[in-house]
């Protein structure tokens, strides 16, 4: 068995509404999509979400990034087996990136090939793609059947400030995130407001995106700390990340590397200078399923919790590869993902993924991803494709 085709897409998804935090503002989203059929006929897809502001991709760099890495060569190979599969698969490399010395400028690239040739190898062995948590890492191996994921709450306007943290509450949610930092918002006003509506039993954690200066991060936080938050994300710029190992000192509340954990080079270095307490793992940033679980390791190995994130505008091929890794590692702090039709105006799914009232969702079963994309959705949203493989 082996790989005979693999294609790129843009896909440009519109979003349902308007997603506003300190790094970004976003109405739409502009995706890789790959899809690898094996020479047996099965066919897999894989997405990846590139953001400048993150790993330092676009769409364009993405694509061309893809193009410059001899797939084919890396490819060309039988695989006799899923265990074959998976160690192909973990060894895929694109081309290095100039300038960039923490190894993930090609991440939501790579994310994207991965996937694919993960799904397509798993529809030909018969095997999930939770299979592949217990293979590479199984010590952190423990299957669920169904995963509850996070809410969200980003920037409501008037009556909508109350209504979304009301909504969490009746719905039975047990975990929800409330980005801060956004200019002209009152945070502690806005804190005590959304949890005096959300209530005191469900887990409220923040999220910075970047957004506050080191001189006044600790004071940021320790305001916030009387609404009994759980954990602050990513509170200062990647740049200046080091000033989080002295303000950790100060607060009390964990601290989470979101922008400034996408790879083994920012792990490492995060250890070593005693910045965090979590590591946010998005399949997307971190360049994969297999690139998640090993931090996912690391974080383990070095006492350190990790949580499942996900990207603004991730369709449903990201949302089931994520339930799977939910549904499969052991120990998630939090978990976030599968908001489809909440968010994306088009998922690309032939089903719907979309997590249930309470946030809770069933494992997929089947073999690879264990759904179908929707080729005609697919199509509608594909802005242009190009072969891999030469």
């Amino acid at each position: 068995m082996r790989v005979v085709e693999l294609e790129a897409r843009h896909v440009r998804v519109a979003l349902r509404r308007k997603v506003t935090h300190a790094s970004h503002v976003r109405t739409d989203t502009d995706n890789v999509v790959v899809r690898c059929k094996l020479s047996d006929g099965s066919t897999g897809y894989g997405e990846g979400v590139p953001r400048d502001y993150v790993t330092g991709e676009t769409l364009d760099s993405a694509l061309a990034l893809l193009k410059r890495s001899d797939l084919a060569k890396q490819l060309d190979a039988d695989a006799d087996d899923f265990v074959q599969a998976v160690h192909l698969a973990e060894k895929l490399a694109l081309a290095p990136v100039p300038g960039d010395d923490r190894g993930i400028g090609g991440n939501a690239a790579r994310c994207a090939v991965e996937l694919a040739v993960l799904d397509a190898f798993g529809r030909a062995f018969g095997e999930p793609l939770t299979k592949v948590t217990e293979l590479v890492a199984p010590e952190l191996y423990r299957f669920r059947d169904r995963v509850q994921y996070s809410g969200v709450i980003g920037n409501p306007r008037g009556w909508k400030k109350r209504l979304y943290p009301l909504v969490y509450r009746l719905a039975g949610f047990s975990q929800v995130k409330v980005k801060v930092g956004i200019e002209g918002q009152d945070d502690v006003k806005r804190l005590k407001l959304m949890r005096r509506w959300l209530g005191r039993k469900i887990d409220v954690r923040i999220d910075a995106n970047e957004a506050w200066a080191p001189a006044e991060v600790a004071a940021r936080i320790q305001e916030l700390e009387p609404f009994g938050i759980t954990s602050v994300e990513q509170p200062v710029r990647h740049e200046d990340v080091a000033c989080l190992a002295e303000v950790r000192k100060q607060v009390a509340t964990p601290v989470m590397l979101d922008e400034s954990l996408c790879g083994p080079v920012d792990a490492e270095r995060a250890v070593r200078g005693g910045w965090c307490d979590l590591f946010n793992l998005r399949l997307s940033k971190c360049g994969g399923f297999i690139p998640s679980l090993r931090l996912a390791q690391f974080a383990t190995r070095h006492n350190l919790g990790y949580q499942l994130g996900c990207q603004v505008g991730e369709t449903a091929i990201l949302s089931a590869a994520g339930r799977h890794f939910a549904t499969s590692v052991a120990n998630l702090r939090y978990t976030e993902g599968s908001y489809d039709r909440h968010l994306v105006r088009e998922a690309l799914g032939a089903e719907d993924l979309t997590f249930r009232r309470n946030g809770s969702a069933p494992a997929l079963v089947g073999s690879g991803l264990g759904f179908q994309v929707d080729p005609v959705r697919l199509d509608r949203a594909t802005q242009c494709k190009e072969s891999l493989l030469g």
